[in-house]
């Protein structure tokens, strides 16, 4: 497992406008901590298909389909980053492009007030 690799994800349960439900995420967390024994908890960023999460600003970051394996056009929801259990994810879905994970460091260094 890799950093900006897609899984599919179990993200229930979930409370308020949180991204919930059966979900794409991108694996945002080093690698050194993706391929470390015993390290269970990675960091994520979930996918959204809602069409009204671009209007959302820098934070959201769109993805055609057909990049990282995906079917049809994703926002990543920068803004939305948490920690996940490794066992709630499914079968990898693709990885994103360097292009793509530039993009999704962007909009998380704007979420996380990082420049």
């Amino acid at each position: 497992m890799t950093r900006g690799e897609v899984y599919w994800a179990d993200l229930a349960p979930r409370s308020g406008s949180e991204q919930r439900g059966r979900r794409p995420v991108i694996v945002v967390s080093r690698d050194a901590f993706n391929q470390a024994r015993g390290w269970q908890s990675l960091l994520v960023v979930p996918l959204s298909t809602a069409s009204a999460q671009a209007a959302r600003g820098p934070t959201t970051v769109p993805l055609a389909p057909g990049s990282a394996g995906l079917r049809r056009p994703c926002y990543a929801v920068c803004h939305q980053v948490t920690t996940l259990d490794r066992a709630k994810l499914g079968p990898r879905v693709g990885a994103l492009s360097r292009e793509s994970l530039a993009r999704l460091d962007a909009g998380l260094r704007v979420a996380l007030d990082l420049d």
